[in-house]
């Protein structure tokens, strides 16, 4: 099956989720590009619908038309209460574009050089198998290019029970991966990179990425429902429940992976947020508020990626992903997925318009994960005439 922009573990969903829209706006629905959001919910509703996802979220701002949220179905299957793009949730590996922005502004302080190596910073750490983090930089692992593999194979056939409640440390996730045997040469999407450099801010700074992270963006941004779980399984206040499926003696079945602790995902995966924080913090990124110029065109910096992970056309710079756009030009930003459910993506079009969309359940199909992006395309562009 191939791989979309929207990585997923793609299981095998029996229970429909009842579509309940919501929608809450805020715009100026005389410009032209502002006239899409039945579309946009028409979209929401066939993901939890036609697609039989949990629910579906949107947040969407425009510097023309204000913002405005959409939603779809259920944030939790046993109670029915509706999808709410209030609701915080796993945001998965959009966690990258977080300590990337960190790594950066690190150097841009002149307090680590991009082209400063693994072993430089953490000696010793990256070694044996054929693994040499002496040939290994910053940058390339924040742009995916050292040559590492992702630790999470290393758990892809753990018993899932185990798995969601196991605390690891970033270490032994680095450990994990070294096991692995060699990706392909070239680029290869790879977690184990982003726990690594969470370990060279740590090294640099004295504190950990998730101290880090808070003080130099959480924090002066007031992204008020974005944290740093730690070892916690449960996520705080209001959130949307995540569901994955799992085979059991009867067959596959839908499962509540709302407890988890994703310590495996660390500083490539941890952070819990909801769509309006994570479009505040993509827009105070791409508006230059967090990094001065030079680091941020060392981030918008792209090349190739995996077509069976990023598309044919899809790039990727220092933690942010580029894709061209159904209307045209590009969008800017990342994906996210967590193995118990749910799954992020946020970008921004050429025009300034934002669009963060989130999903609760895994999809299963190509035509699902196909159908969010659909879903995107519809958020960013303007309607067609």
């Amino acid at each position: 099956m191939k791989k979309h922009a929207l990585p997923a573990t793609l299981t095998l969903a029996l229970v429909v989720g009842a579509t309940l829209p919501t929608a809450a706006a805020s715009a100026t629905s005389a410009h032209p590009r502002c006239g899409n959001h039945q579309a946009l919910q028409g979209a929401l509703d066939g993901l939890t619908g036609e697609h039989r996802l949990a629910g579906a979220v949107v947040e969407v701002v425009d510097p023309a038309c204000g913002t405005w949220a959409g939603a779809s179905g259920v944030a939790e299957v046993r109670t029915g209460r509706p999808a709410s793009a209030g609701d915080r949730l796993r945001i998965g590996s959009v966690t990258k574009t977080f300590t990337a922005t960190v790594v950066l502004q690190l150097a841009a302080e002149g307090r680590l050089s991009l082209d400063s190596t693994v072993a430089d910073h953490l000696p010793g750490l990256v070694q044996g198998g054929g693994y040499d983090g002496r040939a290994i930089t910053v940058r390339q692992l924040l742009q995916q290019t050292g040559g590492l593999p992702d630790h999470a194979d290393a758990f892809a056939d753990a018993d899932v029970d185990w798995l969601r409640h196991h605390r690891f440390e970033p270490r032994e996730l680095v450990e994990a991966a070294l096991r692995l045997p060699h990706p392909a040469p070239g680029w290869h999407y790879s977690t184990t990179n982003y726990v690594l450099a969470g370990l060279v801010v740590e090294q640099v700074t004295g504190r950990s990425i998730e101290d880090e992270a808070t003080r130099r963006v959480i924090d002066p941004l007031r992204l008020r429902d974005t944290y740093w779980p730690g070892m916690a399984e449960d996520i705080r206040g209001r959130h949307s429940h995540s569901y994955f499926t799992a085979e059991r003696d009867g067959g596959p079945v839908r499962v509540d992976g709302t407890r988890w602790n994703t310590s495996a995902g660390g500083a490539g995966g941890a952070l819990i947020s909801t769509p309006s924080d994570v479009n505040r913090f993509l827009a105070a990124l791409l508006g230059g508020r967090l990094l001065p110029a030079a680091q941020l065109a060392e981030m918008r910096t792209t090349v190739p990626g995996d077509p069976e992970r990023l598309g044919s056309e899809g790039r990727y710079g220092l933690g942010l992903i580029t894709e061209p756009l159904s209307c045209g030009g590009v969008w800017t930003g990342h994906t996210g997925s967590t193995r118990a459910g749910h799954h992020t993506v946020t970008a921004t079009a050429p025009g300034g318009r934002q669009a963060t969309i989130a999903i609760n359940e895994s999809p299963t199909t190509d035509a699902a994960a196909n159908a969010v992006l659909a879903a995107l395309y519809t958020a960013l562009c303007p309607p067609r005439t």
